[in-house]
């Protein structure tokens, strides 16, 4: 079933046009994502769809029996109303009823929950209500009575993603799902829009939320669209493969501009309609070399001040607000070269660390001792101001006219921008007027500009593109000073860091050698060593506790718990012997055999932890 179709979409700001005529369609089920370097029109083709914006021309065509949900940079909330009833503002019976539920819970009116549950039964809500509780537990909303608008953007993006999730519309218009998210809430959400039966439509940087959810990509470029019909890795493959075909057509392109060049210097004055019509010829091949020049020659060549013996020490170093502990006593001394990632969950004071590490606060105790030849490059979250009315090329000459190199070679701040992505033309530029990922790219360029050698990225990942994040990549594993990230991308982590801070939030922090990976295996084991442990624990109790005297009876939650678990147990019970008659019957490929695995796996751990919950209100029934 068709859910979306675009036809012949035109859009321009002014002497911009940022796409002509683009035509495209999305099915049932299908898992789409657009790619397209910053300033491209992603953010415009975004909004247009999603009724935030109108096209030049063309039309944008929805099903009319397709529900539709979109998560987008702009805030969709009310303010004035509270967490709960911005989440459920969509009038269906089932988030009315849990609404209600969640209110009567609060409460504490037993008549008021009996009716609550009654409207629960009547509207078959109660697994609705489950995946609204997982939701908001994994995106840590909680709190569901406090006022909207007292909350930080942060908060606020996580209440918008959770109220699209919770709604669960059969079409999903998502743009960077992963910003204000940490690590964990991340590989949730992957897990969970993978498992989803939503069609999505999405534009995110994080590579691996490509490579594991997509079935398509759309690449905007050059004004059009190409579809790839598969996952992050496929388009690389095939982008490749186009990029390697284009250079032959353009080498061919180059060798006849050359000649139709010499001809147009020679071409008299007296124009006949035949050497009109070549020249007209001549103008299209030279605007189709300027068009396919390649604009990911990031080249970042800045020389680097010298680095002495000592660098970075913290001493004993303390820090608490209110009543978080950031650091309890912190020891560390920073050696040359090092690229460290730090990682842990919103509110645990990463950026409290860095500010500490470069002496923007000071700690409650202990010492920062920082060497007379650092020097920090800092790219930091809140990004920089920009004076209004500023042209590009005046930004940049503020802080140098000329820019020194490795070798002793100098640049000027015209040619500094063109290396950084920003074609000649762009210069004139007013500040205002650049996409989210163009103001990172020259916040980044201001930074280098300085010569550091300790240098300090912040979520640098946020609103660049995957095309300026692999050119990031690639100078940042030659940078010959000290590298402090924090970033929740994976991807950027993984291919950087060589150890991991971990931030805890109660003041300790851990070191682990490796990238992202290695620590995500690490925690994936010390989860399992838990679960196993609270197993054993929960065995040892309920032998403990039959030697109690039990309670009067179960409260009115603990009752339909019970109930839930005599449905769900003889279930699993069915699943796991068609399971194992799969494994020991069917002859399958090896791909199949891992899913049947991983399944049984999920089942039997499920049949343990039910079972012995429904021991457990058994003994009060």
């Amino acid at each position: 079933m068709n859910y979306l179709s675009v036809e012949n979409l035109t859009k321009s700001f002014g002497i911009n046009n940022l796409f002509e005529n683009l035509t495209f369609g999305i099915e049932k089920g299908q898992k789409i994502a657009l790619v397209a370097r910053n300033g491209a029109g992603k953010t415009s083709l975004f909004r247009i769809l999603a009724g935030l914006d109108t096209p030049d021309s063309g039309a944008v065509t929805y099903n009319r029996e397709v529900r539709l949900g979109f998560l987008s940079q702009e805030q969709e909330l009310d303010n004035n109303k509270t967490i709960l009833d911005n989440i459920f503002s969509a009038d269906s019976p089932k988030t009315r009823a849990i609404a209600e539920y969640e209110r009567a819970i609060e409460s504490h009116d037993e008549k008021a929950m009996q009716k609550a549950h009654d409207a629960m039964d009547r509207n078959a809500a109660w697994d609705y209500e489950a995946r609204v509780k997982e939701v908001l537990g994994k995106l840590d909303i909680h709190d569901l009575d406090r006022i909207t608008g007292q909350l930080s953007g942060g908060q606020k993006r996580r209440i918008s993603l959770a109220k699209v999730l919770i709604e669960e519309p059969d079409l999903v218009l998502l743009d960077e799902p992963t910003n204000h998210l940490d690590l964990e809430m991340i590989e949730w959400l992957e897990e969970f829009l993978s498992q989803s039966n939503m069609t999505i439509f999405m534009i995110t940087h994080d590579r691996y939320f490509l490579e594991n959810i997509t079935d398509e990509i759309l690449e905007l470029e050059n004004k059009t669209i190409y579809r790839y019909k598969g996952n992050f890795s496929y388009y690389l493959e095939k982008k490749a493969e186009r990029d390697q075909l284009e250079s032959v057509v353009r080498g061919k392109q180059e060798m006849l501009f050359k000649k139709e060049l010499e001809w147009a210097r020679k071409m008299p004055r007296a124009r006949t309609v035949k050497s009109k019509s070549r020249m007209d010829n001549f103008f299209e091949l030279k605007q189709s070399l300027v068009r396919s020049d390649d604009p990911d020659a990031l080249e970042l060549e800045i020389n680097m001040s010298r680095m002495g013996s000592k660098i970075v020490e913290f001493h004993k170093v303390r820090k608490t607000y209110g009543e978080q502990t950031v650091l309890a006593g912190f020891d560390y001394v920073f050696k040359n070269k090092e690229k460290i990632g730090i990682v842990g969950r919103n509110g645990t004071g990463k950026t409290t660390f860095l500010n500490m590490l470069t002496k923007q606060i000071e700690p409650d105790g202990g010492k920062v001792v920082v060497g007379e030849t650092v020097v920090f490059g800092y790219f930091n979250q809140q990004g920089m101001t920009l004076k209004e009315g500023q042209r590009l090329l005046e930004c940049v000459r503020e802080v140098a006219d000329f820019i020194p190199l490795t070798k002793g070679k100098t640049i000027t701040a015209s040619q500094m921008l063109e290396r950084f992505m920003f074609a000649r033309s762009s210069h004139s530029t007013f500040v205002e007027k650049l996409s989210g990922g163009e103001r990172k790219r020259l916040q980044l360029l201001l930074v280098l500009m300085k010569n550091p050698n300790f240098l300090i990225l912040d979520e640098p990942t946020n609103d660049l593109d995957v095309f300026t994040l692999a050119a990031l990549e690639d100078y940042l594993l030659q940078y010959p000073g000290c590298l402090l990230i924090v970033s929740h991308d994976r991807y950027f982590l993984d291919k950087l860091v060589d150890h991991i801070f971990v931030l805890d939030g109660d003041g300790q922090i851990r070191d682990i050698f490796g990238n992202y990976d290695t620590y995500r295996r690490m925690e994936e084991a010390d989860a399992l060593q838990r679960a196993s442990q609270k197993r054993q624990n929960n065995e040892q109790k309920q032998v403990a506790q039959k030697a109690e005297v039990p309670k009067i009876k179960l409260s009115f939650k603990e009752k339909h718990e019970y109930d839930q678990l005599e449905k769900e147990i003889p279930q699993l019970e069915k699943e796991k012997k068609e399971l194992e008659e799969k494994l020991n019957n069917t002859a399958t490929n090896h791909e199949e055999l891992l899913k049947i695995t991983d399944r049984l796996g999920q089942v039997v751990k499920m049949l343990d932890e039910k079972g012995l919950r429904w021991l457990e209100l058994s003994e009060f029934m």
